[in-house]
């Protein structure tokens, strides 16, 4: 409804009596709220204006506002929270969970479809059709877009979980929120509830077997589109995750030597280092610590886990950052009062793992593939695309389009998201590693004054050779004048240059003598060709 922007036809402080019947609104619509919370919510002294608009479409809204905040909004006398409410008060309506990428289509103005739903341990909430319901994102409770449910809960797992499963009316990030002080959703830790007796539900998820396989279909449909966009997502059972090492912090192993303090702390640096690599950009700051921790960091955590900063040593976020902060790793400084920001990263830092060759990454994607049962059964040929591939090799174009790709297509481009480096290995030495692709050793023939040739050698450090050995070597060998310059258009890069055509002289003293690659030259071919005999 507001993912567009609105047209405000007025602005007004409410008086007395409307402050009080919105209370008494309130307290109908919501009744597990007690008297206090509504006072809070609904103060009697503080400022509170009613603002009349019209969204994009052309629907009458009233909001209210409180402290700068839109903290209600009525359309055709029904009332509804926003977010900055339900951050106050997340338990005020029944939650749905969805996956973090779905938010931007969401907000984008995209009705939520069923298969985009996490199903929890403990089940969907028990809601009927037209209930007014929240949604927030995996691994935090804090509620990102409220929508009313297109069928009740029972109707939902009869379904398969297929459908629209819920018309959403306002978001995190959309025009609404930011009419008030854009802040960010908090960071809420998910209830931990026991799984319910299954009994009762026993028939409805038996009626349809795709509710227990592993992969889920992540669907929604656009307000202003007819077609549907999809994206494949992977769930995995709570069998495999509990042989799975990377969730052991749900179920402990107890032959694990590391304490669930330990894990906590590997589980918040992973996520920390990760929101850093994959989500976080230059242009993204500064960047408020809360938003990192909730739109990025929890976002990170792998599936199955739940990150949580009190149980790890750090106790608090902020003591973590600035661990990391001494680390070198980021600049975390006050830009106002009680709010701390990210302002600065070392995106040079040495955080990255071990250097993998083609071969190893391929037999990295290929053996995920298979353990997670990602191979199309209908073709062989083609693979199923999980949430983690998605946000690795997809553009954002793609992530809701492209379900699956050919082996090699998937392979190439995994390959080409990796940060390509070489190697260079000397006797004696360690090996020098640097980022990038190697240069070839260049050779050239230019022409220069009295049309005289000469021969021209960049890139000669790249290999461990001394410009200025090489052009001594060749002066002695070749009886001709050699002089070592800056390489144009290369910082801190030297050039031999050498008279006449001494290719030759090059090709036995790179080949021979150094050992070099031939694959590493380029210009071999530009030496003179022998003489006829006569």
């Amino acid at each position: 409804m507001f993912a567009k922007a609105f047209r405000v036809k007025s602005n007004t402080a409410i008086k007395g009596s409307d402050r009080r019947k919105l209370r008494a609104d309130v307290m109908a619509a919501f009744p597990t709220l007690g008297t206090d919370q509504v006072s809070v919510l609904v103060p009697g002294k503080e400022e509170l204006n009613i603002v009349k608009l019209y969204a994009h479409r052309g629907d009458a809204v009233t909001v209210y506002v409180s402290g700068g905040n839109p903290i209600l909004f009525e359309v055709e006398k029904n009332l509804y929270p926003t977010v900055y409410t339900l951050w106050s008060y997340p338990d005020l309506l029944p939650a749905f969970t969805t996956w973090p990428p779905v938010l931007e289509k969401l907000v984008g103005g995209a009705d939520l479809m069923l298969p985009g739903l996490v199903v929890p341990p403990a089940g969907l909430p028990q809601v009927q059709k037209g209930d007014l319901c929240a949604i927030a994102l995996l691994g935090n409770r804090a509620p990102v877009a409220v929508g009313v449910a297109a069928m009740s809960t029972a109707e939902m797992l009869t379904s398969g979980l297929k459908g629209r499963g819920f018309s959403v009316l306002h978001t995190y990030q959309d025009h609404l929120w930011r009419s008030g002080d854009k802040s960010s959703p908090p960071s809420l830790a998910p209830l931990a509830l026991d799984p319910p007796d299954l009994s009762e539900e026993k028939e409805s998820v038996q009626a349809d077997p795709t509710l227990q396989g592993d992969l889920r279909r992540l669907t929604l449909e656009g307000e202003e589109e007819n077609g549907e966009v999809q994206r494949m997502c992977e769930e995995k059972s709570l069998s495999e995750a509990s042989e799975d090492p990377s969730v052991r912090g749900l179920n402990p192993d107890p032959t694990d030597s590391k304490t669930l303090q330990e894990q906590m702390d590997e589980l918040v640096q992973r996520c920390f280092l990760h929101a850093l690599k994959c989500q976080v950009r230059k242009a993204d700051l500064p960047l408020l610590t809360s938003t990192f921790l909730g739109s990025h960091m929890l976002s990170c955590c792998p599936e199955g886990r739940q990150l949580d900063i009190k149980k790890s040593s750090y106790k608090k976020l902020s003591k973590f950052l600035q661990h990391m902060q001494q680390e070198q790793i980021i600049q975390v400084k006050e830009l106002s009062k009680g709010v701390e920001s990210i302002v600065a990263v070392d995106w040079k830092h040495p955080r990255k793992g071990s250097i993998l060759e083609g071969g190893e990454v391929r037999m990295i994607i290929i053996n995920y593939v298979k353990r997670n049962d990602l191979v199309d059964a209908d073709n062989k040929n083609l693979v199923k695309l999980d949430p983690i591939l998605c946000d690795c090799i997809l553009e954002k174009n793609e992530q809701h389009t492209v379900m699956k790709l050919p082996w090699d297509s998937l392979l190439t481009r995994c390959l080409e998201k990796l940060q390509p480096v070489y190697q260079v290995t000397f006797p004696g030495q360690e090996p020098i590693v640097k980022k990038g692709r190697i240069c070839p050793i260049d050779i050239t023939l230019a022409q220069r004054a009295s049309n005289k040739k000469v021969t021209v050698v960049r890139n000669l450090e790249a290999y461990g050779l001394d410009p200025c050995s090489v052009a001594a070597i060749l002066q002695q060998r070749c009886q001709a004048s050699a002089t070592v310059t800056p390489a144009p258009g290369a910082k801190d890069s030297l050039q031999v240059q050498i008279q006449g055509n001494q290719v030759h002289h090059l090709s036995r003293l790179l080949l021979e003598e150094y050992q070099l690659p031939r694959k590493h030259i380029q210009g071999l071919e530009k030496a003179p060709k022998p003489g006829k005999k006569k």
